[in-house]
């Protein structure tokens, strides 16, 4: 209908039946707020036989399944603004330019002096719209800033509490609270670091995560266990990709920083994963541990010394962090081991590998410069999400990170291609010209396989997926204009950016990991064998839609005996 992408996991509504109050709107009903993932997962179908499971931070669970057992949501879960993650920057110095990814730049009064030793800076977070009121206002908290320069720290006040950092020091979760209303907050936590304190200063927030002890939004199963979780374990970070990879990506916190606010969260987990195993005595503990795919991304320049984004790589002090990430990890598969008894199974995975990311491709500009794509007159394709582009000449698009799709008529608004031999002709088309497409620059070849994938996936969810996947060869992706549905530019370009790995390309080249302490039958174990695998683990008959595999190969009828 628009062209635009959508998230795809979740929708969240707006509340339309309200009492108007002066300019105060007070909602008479719930919004509605849906998890789009299909199917059952495989712990609801343990639930429903009474074998309890604790879910942590597991992809594609917010809003939580309701199922026998507790859930603490993950990927998909927004900040308090309602984005993906939104980090803060007040700062003194002018940029003409604001974040490309996911950050707020907010410019600090320069005349703020007070005195030759230090300034003062009255300041704002700005927090989510308004709904209660006319026009949804964002919400905003008053934020005051006092700089002592002599002894190097800055004193922040916000909600009534006094902070004092010194450069380079990372703060605890801060809890902020903003009013909506009499008698509602909404309430959120963030960390703060001063990054800079000379001719400029600077004062770097990450996201604002729903506070876990007051959530504004249901991010766990039961309602009550993420407050559970924050009363047992202190505050910890609850938004769906925490690991503020978009702050280093755009140079406002330093590779250490990213470290200790990633190494800090994998220790939240931790510390849950522990908690649960510990309580548990029959049934499963599933935990995703991020840290080993964030530091990955974003670390990869270091093992390429003539990777594009190895800037002083054989000198930087975390050049080696992706090895010490594998040891760290090691241990703390061996810690978990050691707290395992006779009967219980433990499978260790990762749903993809990694790979470089050297060289970005900008598909719709190919798309451009081979006449499949149009512009508007008096466009130049600078404008994101394909705003630029003509749809009324336009053939086929690229959105999101691997797909293409063709503006077939009658499913898209201003489609043009007539669906049938004429859509199946032009797929073949273009599969043909870009499997196996070579970057002219390096000589290298940039797309291993473009796929079609009706030839691939079946099932009543097919036309929801592109038409084409593209299936990047080691080395590439798409360019990070290109992810953004910018048309203008050159059609290869260099990486520079820190996030150096990636995993977006022909699955063939980056295939997951899979330990287990229980032989298994085969030696292709894949993804979707794992649900499968676990409900036999349980006596329980794989039910017939599960398209995976049991990987196990004891005996079936002794193994649901003895459970």
């Amino acid at each position: 209908r628009t062209y635009l992408p959508q998230l795809s996991s979740v929708r969240i509504g707006r509340v339309r039946r309200v009492l108007r109050l002066g300019r105060l709107r007070l909602p008479l009903a719930k919004p509605e707020m849906r998890l789009l993932r299909k199917s059952r997962p495989f712990w609801s179908v343990l639930g429903a036989r009474g074998f309890w499971s604790t879910v942590l931070r597991v992809p594609i669970t917010f809003p939580p399944d309701r199922f026998y057992g507790a859930q603490l949501a993950a990927m998909c879960v927004p900040d308090i603004q309602g984005t993906q993650g939104t980090f803060t920057l007040f700062t003194t110095r002018r940029s003409a330019e604001g974040f490309k990814e996911g950050g707020a730049r907010v410019l600090l009064d320069s005349d703020g002096e007070t005195d030759g030793a230090g300034r003062h800076f009255e300041t704002a977070f700005q927090g989510p719209d308004n709904e209660l009121v006319d026009g949804s206002p964002p919400l905003t908290l008053p934020v005051a800033i006092d700089l002592d320069r002599q002894s190097g720290t800055a004193r922040i006040e916000v909600n009534g509490r006094m902070l004092e950092l010194a450069v380079g020091e990372l703060s605890d979760w801060i809890e902020l609270s903003f009013k909506a209303a009499p008698g509602i907050k909404v309430r959120g936590i963030c960390r703060m670091m001063v990054t800079e304190m000379g001719e400029h200063f600077s004062l770097y927030a990450t996201p604002i995560n729903i506070d876990p002890e007051k959530p504004a939004m249901p991010i766990s199963h039961p309602s009550y266990y993420a407050v559970y979780l924050a009363k047992k374990l202190g505050k910890y970070a609850t938004l769906g990709l925490a690991e503020d990879t978009w702050a280093l990506n755009e140079g406002v916190i330093d590779d250490q920083t990213f470290l200790r606010l990633t190494y800090d969260i994998d220790r939240e987990r931790e510390e849950m994963f522990f908690a649960a195993l510990d309580k548990l005595r029959r049934g499963t503990v599933v935990c995703v541990f991020d840290a080993t795919d964030r530091i990955q991304h974003m670390f990869w320049r270091y093992l390429e010394p003539d990777h594009p984004a190895a800037k002083n790589g054989a000198k930087a002090p975390s050049r080696d962090a992706i090895a010490e990430l594998y040891e760290h990890n090691d241990a703390l598969v061996g810690r978990i081991r050691a707290r395992l008894g006779a009967e219980d199974v433990l499978m260790v995975l990762s749903d993809h590998g990694f790979a470089s990311f050297r060289r970005g491709l900008n598909l719709n500009a190919w798309l451009h410069a081979n006449g499949y794509l149009a512009l508007k007159e008096g466009g130049d394709g600078s404008e994101e999400w394909l705003r630029d582009v003509d749809w009324s000449r336009t053939r086929a698009y690229a959105l999101g990170l691997t797909g293409l799709f063709l503006n077939v008529e009658g499913r898209e608004a201003k489609g043009i291609v007539k669906s049938g031999e004429e859509a199946e002709a032009l797929k073949a088309e273009l599969i043909g010209r870009l499997s196996g497409l070579i970057d002219e620059q390096s000589g290298e070849t940039a797309i291993q396989e473009a796929f079609d994938t009706a030839s691939l996936y079946s099932g009543p969810y097919l036309k929801n997926g592109p038409d084409v996947l593209i299936g990047y060869n080691v080395g590439y992706r798409i360019s990070w204009d290109g992810a953004t549905g910018v048309v203008e530019g050159p059609i290869f370009t260099d990486n520079v950016k820190p996030w150096s790995g990636d995993h977006g390309i022909d699955p063939r080249l980056v295939p997951g990991v899979f330990f287990s302490d229980r032989s298994i039958g085969c030696d292709d174990p894949a993804l979707i064998d794992v649900a499968p695998s676990a409900l036999w683990l349980f006596g329980i008959q794989p039910p017939s839609y599960m398209d995976g595999k049991v990987l196990f190969t004891e005996d079936f009828t002794a193994v649901a005996k003895e459970r």
